[in-house]
């Protein structure tokens, strides 16, 4: 019979157990820094019906959804986690509290083209709060607050980019021979991304005028305090325009108030999602904003409308948790962590009875497993130190009469002889 050649789909995300090890840490770490932010856990189905899905989709987006048929049935891998918690809350309006907030971690899936930091498959680890009617605009301050604490809790300095929606829209509205602003949005989500000339002949391109060029430039180069934000005000009395540059304002208050450390403002933001509607942001390590965006957010009004006719309102935060750990992965590694505490070297007469301690060992809360089985001791030693093992014991006949165990630290090199409990008593400090 012929082999068949071990392969898996190209951007596709496969780890090793020890790196599994280390993401899923990483994943119970944010979960308990947005519990302790008050957000709920949910989850929802990797496919939607197309028509659920696609509502509140548009631009780029589109085309890298995944879509297929089951029979007569037209289905989406879902490309975010925010339209299925649109479905999901009209779904069950009725029986929710509201304001409701929510945390959510899973797998999307977007048919973009592979490269260093973007992956197909990959997970996205989210916070949301809906509201039934407006939803005030300090929860946009709420969710921008919760990196700090997040990134913070996985040894990461970050700084928050945002912008708002409005600003560059309202300011669109004011060109008269542009049909479609978003298009120009499109153009604007593209600007660290291509170089200026070619940005200037897509918005060209777009019906654009040269003159009106420099003003749009002045917004897109909008970066720093609230301040360079507020200078703007003067380049139109476009109602949207200015509601834009007031929320700005008003979000920055409420950040002072929360006592966010490294927030800065950059009108170019505009994030890739049509449902986005006021606030947007991202978020990138300090020294590393070669690396990209590392998650990002925004507000968006009614996002449930396409499905039912409350008016609910909703402000929500990710973090691209595979992109995260897929950048920072060596550094992490070389923390040399292990998914055991303590091996066990047995002779091949004292197995069973390590087989003895290792059940007393896990009944105690110590990660403990026997090492190198049927090996011999130099195998093991060796076994030990390539599983990055902290602590080894060394089970032979005397220390099965005495009863006292030979426990070494293998990163010092120190030993000490314990009973049993005073191991566990050790290695569960």
């Amino acid at each position: 019979m012929e082999k068949i050649t071990p392969r898996k789909l190209q951007g596709f995300w496969e780890l090793m157990p020890e790196e599994e090890e280390i993401f899923d840490n990483m994943i119970s770490t944010l979960k308990d820094v947005f519990k302790a932010n008050c957000f709920m856990p949910l989850d929802t189905p990797v496919a939607e019906y197309s028509d659920i899905l696609l509502a509140k989709s548009g631009g780029d987006i589109d085309k890298e959804i995944y879509n297929f048929t089951k029979g007569s049935t037209e289905l989406c891998l879902r490309y975010d986690l925010t339209v299925p918690l649109a479905r999901f809350v009209a779904m069950n309006y009725n029986v929710l509290n509201f304001p409701f907030k929510r945390y959510q971690v899973g797998k999307v899936y977007r048919g973009e083209r592979p490269q260093k930091g973007r992956f197909r498959e990959f997970y996205q680890c989210d916070a949301d709060v809906i509201g039934d009617g407006e939803l005030p605009l300090t929860y946009d301050a709420e969710c921008i607050k919760l990196y700090e604490p997040c990134f913070k809790a996985l040894g990461f300095d970050a700084t928050v980019e945002i912008s708002n929606r409005k600003i560059l829209a309202g300011f669109f509205e004011t060109l008269k021979d542009v049909e479609n602003i978003t298009d120009l949005m499109i153009i604007v989500d593209k600007v660290d991304k291509l170089k200026r000339e070619d940005i200037t002949e897509m918005f060209l391109e777009k019906g654009v005028k040269q003159e009106e060029l420099s003003k749009i430039y002045s917004i897109i180069d909008t970066k720093g305090v609230i301040e360079k934000v507020s200078a703007l005000k003067p380049l139109t009395d476009n109602e949207t325009f200015q509601k834009g540059i007031a929320e700005l304002e008003e979000v920055d208050r409420y950040l002072k108030a929360l006592s966010m450390p490294n927030y800065t403002f950059n009108l170019s933001i505009v994030r890739g999602h049509n449902y986005y509607t006021g606030t947007v942001f991202e978020v990138f390590i300090d020294g590393r904003r070669e690396l990209g965006a590392m998650g990002g957010g925004g507000r968006y009004d009614n996002l449930c409308g396409s499905y039912i006719d409350q008016n609910m309102q909703g402000v929500g935060m990710s973090i691209g948790i595979t992109r995260l750990f897929d950048a920072m992965k060596s550094e992490k590694l070389s923390e040399n962590s292990s998914n055991i505490t303590l091996g066990i070297l047995t002779f091949d007469e004292t197995v069973t009875n390590g087989l003895e301690l290792v059940n007393f060992f896990r009944n105690n809360s110590v990660k403990a497993d026997l090492i190198g089985v049927g090996k011999s001791f130099k195998a093991k030693m060796k076994e030990a130190n390539r599983r990055n093992i902290p602590y080894i014991l060394i089970l032979g006949e005397s220390e099965l009469a005495s009863k006292i165990y030979p426990l070494k630290n293998m990163r010092l090199g120190a030993q000490e002889n314990l009973s049993k409990e005073e191991i566990v008593a050790k290695l569960s400090k």
